[in-house]
C-alpha cells in the first residue's frame, strides 16, 4: 500500500500542511527540532489511527488550538481510501479523536529511537513490541491482549482485598479460568509471531551488518512449550500462597519476556551500542514480509533517524534493504545520497524540495 497524499491541519508544529509523497523512497532532510518525526508521526496517525510515538492525545494538537485534523490517501492497487481523523479539545480539557473506519489493509512500520529499548529495556517494552507486531499479523490479537489485562486487574484486586484465607481459592476459581483461556491463546499467537519473525530477522540482520554474526529471538515463559489452559492453571494453583502474600498475580503471560541473542549470548549485556540499534532496526525491517503476506499488501515504512550511529558500510546496506520495500519514508539531518530517492527539506513546519 501507500499513501498518495496527506494534509494536517493544527498539528505539532505544522500550521498546515498539503504534501503528495513519492510512491517509494522519501528522504525528509532537515536540521533537528523543525518538524521530521512529527512528520511522520502524522502518517502513522492517519495510516493506522494510532500515534508511534506516544498515548496522550492531548501532546499532539498544536499548542493552543482547539482542533487537529488530518487526512490522506490511502492506496491499495486500484483501490483509493480517503480517511479523516480529527482531535477536538472538550469543555473539560481532555482531547477526543473521531474518524472513519480505517481499511483493513493498512498497516505501517515505524522505526525510531525509542526501539533501542525493545533490545536494552526491561521486558514490558518487549512484550509490547511483540504484542504490537502479533496485532499487526492477526486481527484477534489485540481485542484478546486487552480481555486479558481485564481478567489480570480483576484477579489482582481480589488479590489486594484481603489476607490470604480459606475463601480467597473460591473467588479466584472463576477468574483462573478465564486467565488461563484467554492468557494461552495469547501466548500462542506471541510464539507464532516470534517464529515468523526469526525467519526473517536472521537474513535481515545479516546483510544489515555484512557479517556472520547470527541473530536469534526466543520467547520465553515459565509454562515451557505447555499449550493447554490446564498447564497455566496448574501454575496458578502452585503460586497461589505466594500470589496471596505478594497480593498480586505472578505467573502468566504478563510475565514472559523475548531473549534476544547474538551469536549465542544475550544482545543486551554483550552487544555493542551500535550492534544493538542495528538489531533494532533488523527487527522492524523483519516485520515486513509476514506484515505484508498478512495484510495482502507491503506495509508503509516509517523510519525515523535509521541511519544514526551506524557505520558507512551499514548505512549502505540498510538504504539498500529499504530500496525494495515498497513505499518509505526516512528521516535523516545529513541527507545522504540515495539513489531514486525524493528528498525534501524539513524547516520550521514547512517542506521545501531539496
Amino acid at each position: 500500500m501507500q499513501i498518495g497524499c496527506a494534509q494536517l491541519s493544527e498539528f505539532r508544529n505544522y500550521r498546515t500542511l498539503s504534501w503528495s509523497p513519492a510512491p517509494r523512497l522519501n528522504v525528509i532532510t532537515g536540521p533537528n527540532a523543525q518538524g521530521k518525526t512529527n512528520l511522520l508521526e502524522a502518517l502513522g496517525l492517519i495510516i493506522t489511527g494510532r500515534s508511534f510515538r506516544t498515548s496522550r492525545t492531548a501532546e499532539i494538537p498544536r499548542w493552543g488550538t482547539e482542533t487537529t485534523t488530518l487526512a490522506g490517501e490511502l492506496l491499495h492497487g486500484q483501490t483509493r481510501r480517503i480517511v479523516r481523523r480529527t482531535l477536538t479539545r472538550l469543555e473539560d480539557g481532555t482531547w477526543q479523536s473521531t474518524g472513519e473506519p480505517l481499511p483493513e489493509w493498512a498497516r505501517a512500520i515505524a522505526f525510531g529511537w525509542q526501539d533501542l529499548e525493545i533490545v536494552n529495556g526491561g521486558p514490558s517494552t518487549r512484550r509490547t513490541f511483540i504484542d504490537g507486531f502479533a496485532g499487526r499479523l492477526y486481527v484477534n490479537h489485540i481485542p484478546t491482549l486487552l480481555r486479558f489485562r481485564q481478567i489480570l486487574a480483576r484477579r489482582n484486586r481480589l488479590l489486594q482485598q484481603r489476607p490470604y484465607d480459606g475463601g480467597l481459592a473460591e473467588r479466584l476459581e472463576p477468574w483462573n479460568e478465564q486467565f488461563a483461556t484467554v492468557g494461552i491463546e495469547l501466548l500462542g499467537r506471541r510464539r507464532k509471531a516470534v517464529a515468523a519473525l526469526q525467519t526473517e530477522l536472521a537474513r535481515v540482520y545479516a546483510t544489515l551488518s555484512g557479517a556472520r554474526s547470527k541473530v536469534e529471538i526466543r520467547y520465553r515463559t515459565s509454562l515451557g512449550e505447555a499449550s493447554e489452559p490446564a498447564a497455566l492453571l496448574a501454575a496458578l494453583e502452585r503460586s497461589q500462597r505466594e500470589e496471596a502474600r505478594r497480593r498480586q498475580t505472578l505467573v502468566g503471560p504478563h510475565r514472559d519476556d523475548l531473549a534476544i541473542e547474538i551469536d549465542g549470548v544475550d544482545a543486551r549485556a554483550f552487544g555493542s551500542r551500535g550492534q544493538q540499534r542495528l538489531i533494532a532496526l533488523a527487527l522492524r525491517l523483519a516485520e515486513i514480509l509476514p506484515v505484508s503476506e498478512a495484510a495482502g499488501t507491503a506495509p508503509v515504512l516509517l523510519l525515523d533517524d535509521a541511519l544514526s550511529e551506524l557505520d558507512p558500510a551499514a548505512r549502505g546496506h540498510v538504504l539498500h534493504e529499504i530500496q525494495s520495500a515498497e513505499q518509505v519514508f526516512l528521516t535523516t539531518p545529513d541527507g545522504p545520497p540515495v539513489n531514486g530517492a525524493t528528498v525534501v527539506h524539513v524547516n520550521g513546519g514547512s517542506l521545501d524540495p531539496a
